[in-house]
């Protein structure tokens, strides 16, 4: 067997231990709000994602199903791909406690290897992909085409994501006015090894398991990838708003909606609707 690469036994450490902290993080994950019913989407992935009552959706990357389990009680059967076997055995009790193990099942498995763990092609009416997941990744071409085996034709990609303009600055080193300053070249493509402790849902938390591998993906490359997979791109916006405090200088203005305070200095996040013909 191949030995597994440093980026996925990084990233799989930190996120494994990410899980307990995330499952009593009220502040991030709400999860009486999935027992009562009230939990939603964030505007914009909603937006892109569109309804989906009556239909299969794929949701990769999709950590202990959150975002999963709301879509099950919106109607849709859904199918959540993880790489963290805490988070799928954590996704698999929150489904069976709110009774929806009927419409969502779970799949321990990293995004190259889902067609393997799932063999189930071509029978997806959406792909969903959201928040914090391409930069974990270091192949897009790769990727998307796992996405496209996966979709039925008139199917699509919705996707909600960080925008990589906003990923070139970090708050590490802020400047004296709050604005965030340089972290990643935008043209770089290289891996970035991280050392970070801090845990974003749980800001006293101290993570052992703190070093990982992230990339950096302009935005020509995730158009491109969707394009070499074989989909049509047919919606593509950037928005000046972003669904986490993404840096500390931005002000919230509603349900997982965060702003610039001034002026919308460049764009926060950005959603794709990327179908098969």
């Amino acid at each position: 067997m191949a030995e597994e690469p440093d980026w996925l036994r990084l990233n799989r450490a930190n996120w494994d231990e990410r899980v307990p902290l995330h499952l009593n993080a009220p502040d991030t994950y709400v999860l009486e709000s999935l027992r009562d019913g009230s939990a939603h989407l964030d505007a914009i992935a909603s937006g892109v994602l569109g309804p989906v009552a009556g239909l299969r959706v794929l949701h990769l990357q999709c950590h202990f199903g959150f975002d999963s389990l709301v879509l099950a009680r919106r109607g849709a059967e859904v199918v959540g791909i993880d790489f963290s076997a805490p988070a799928i055995e954590a996704a698999r009790g929150l489904a069976a406690e709110l009774g929806l193990a009927g419409r969502a099942r779970f799949v321990e498995a990293n995004v190259y290897d889902a067609a393997a763990a799932l063999p189930e092609p071509a029978s997806f009416d959406r792909v969903f992909v959201s928040w914090g997941a391409l930069c974990w990744l270091p192949d897009l071409r790769a990727w998307a085409s796992v996405i496209g085996s996966f979709l039925k034709p008139g199917g699509y990609l919705a996707l909600a994501e960080a925008h990589p303009a906003a990923y070139v600055f970090d708050d590490m080193t802020a400047t004296p006015d709050g604005m965030p300053s340089w972290y990643m070249p935008y043209l770089s493509r290289q891996p970035m090894l991280e050392d970070r402790p801090e845990d974003y849902a749980d800001p006293t938390a101290r993570l052992t398991n703190s070093r990982t591998v992230e990339f950096l993906h302009p935005l020509s490359d995730i158009l491109t990838a969707a394009i070499f997979a074989g989909l049509r791109i047919d919606r593509f916006e950037e928005h000046g708003h972003v669904a986490w405090k993404m840096f500390s200088g931005l002000v919230r203005h509603g349900h997982c909606d965060y702003r610039w305070p001034d002026k919308p200095w460049l764009p926060l996040s950005y959603s794709l609707r990327a179908a098969k013909g």
